[in-house]
């Protein structure tokens, strides 16, 4: 069962799967497409044609402006902002307003599991890697490998993050998730989850 509060702002063109919810004041423009069991918060917009994967969270306030691109499992936090123009401007240099015709719209994409801090601004085009987690408050400006943690401004790599979300330890030359117990390698400046 799909639920969508009677102040959200659903397209009729936009397709909203099994399950999800869309709560108050929140907008979801024409030709959106979201996944089954997915959360948009109160007052969240998400663009026209932007795909949300399965089981995601788009928290309060959140903006995911079109072309954005979610994997299953993305968490967005309160009030992020998914950027998609690289050198905005309301007018042209003739002083003309601009109109849909002026702007090449660039996006974002979040792969499976990553999950985005509350006020984080995600500069496009670029891409975040699978389970990678961003610090609240950051600013990226580059693309994120698959299980980065980064934080700052600009944000930048400050550890490895396993799929339950938390940091990982290094033992040994293998990073090691405290919650699960899983392994990961580390090779040339990228993480993968280390055979048995």
């Amino acid at each position: 069962m799909i639920s969508v509060e009677t102040t959200a702002d659903v397209s009729a063109s936009a397709a909203i799967g099994e399950g999800s919810k869309i709560w108050h004041l929140a907008q979801v423009r024409e030709k959106a497409t979201l996944g089954e069991n997915c959360i948009v918060g109160r007052g969240a917009y998400i663009g026209p044609g932007v795909q949300v994967g399965n089981n995601c969270k788009v928290q309060n306030y959140a903006l995911v402006y079109e072309p954005a691109v979610l994997g299953d499992g993305v968490f967005i936090g309160p009030a992020v902002v998914l950027t998609n123009d690289v050198f905005p401007r309301a007018i042209n240099a003739d002083g003309s307003l601009k109109t849909e015709d002026d702007w090449d719209k660039v996006g974002v994409t979040i792969k499976e599991g990553a999950a985005i801090g509350a006020r984080t601004v995600c500069i496009a085009p670029l891409t975040i890697g699978t389970w990678a987690t961003i610090a609240a408050g950051a600013v990226v400006t580059r693309d994120v490998p698959d299980y980065a943690l980064m934080a700052g401004v600009p944000a930048r790599r400050i550890g490895w993050v396993g799929k339950a979300g938390l940091p990982l330890v290094e033992d040994d030359g293998v990073w090691v998730c405290p919650r699960t117990g899983s392994r990961y390698s580390e090779q040339n400046g990228a993480l993968s989850e280390a055979a048995d």
